[in-house]
């Protein structure tokens, strides 16, 4: 816990520096595969910081988690054994990767969706479709769909509503984007009952 506590203000940091935005991209690419810390920390930062800037952080931070996912799509496919397994075990999310297997069988594009807007760790699913050779393509487009989602709705609350939202967000993110993905399901299991 406090390493971790030490890597997030190590991430906040950044935002006092003039470094902030290829600081932001570096994160978001490094979390989608390796690194432990969400780039929504600095995010919320560089929005509070500069809101006018908000729709280029939030790009930069999308397109930056998703070349992160790529390569973590990479280890999962190119280097499980060496590379891949160590990450796992690293995270202590060993179990975690064999229950994505079930989910992967039951839900396929989906659970990569979900995973890439929620707090669910992404790192542990961008290996897993490599591993499980999830179709790239589709890979890529539920990714950047769910990460942009992600970051787009931090960046645009905090454009909206400013400084005074930053203590919700950041308390209750992890509850807010679960939220978040039970309204889109309720939304489509709505809409196919409506079509029967």
């Amino acid at each position: 816990m406090r390493l971790h506590r030490r890597l997030y203000e190590w991430v906040l940091h950044w935002a006092q520096t003039p470094f902030g935005s290829i600081a932001l991209f570096i994160i978001a690419v490094a979390e989608s595969s390796v690194f432990p810390v969400p780039p929504d920390v600095l995010l919320i930062a560089l929005v509070l910081g500069a809101p006018a800037r908000w729709p280029w952080f939030v790009l930069l931070c999308t397109v930056g988690s998703v070349l992160g996912a790529v390569a973590g799509y990479g280890i999962g496919a190119l280097l499980m054994e060496a590379v891949g397994r160590p990450i796992l075990h690293f995270y202590r999310a060993e179990a975690q990767f064999e229950q994505v297997r079930t989910l992967y069988a039951a839900y396929d594009y989906w659970i990569v969706f979900v995973a890439a807007f929620t707090p669910i760790p992404y790192k542990v699913f961008t290996i897993a479709s490599g591993a499980f050779e999830m179709n790239l393509a589709g890979f890529v487009s539920v990714s950047l769909i769910g990460r942009g989602a992600r970051f787009f709705l931090v960046g645009a609350t905090l454009r909206l509503l400013g400084p005074r939202i930053r203590p919700v967000i950041e308390r209750h993110f992890d509850a807010l984007t679960i939220v978040f993905v039970l309204l889109i399901v309720a939304g489509f299991a709505v809409l196919r009952v409506l079509q029967r």
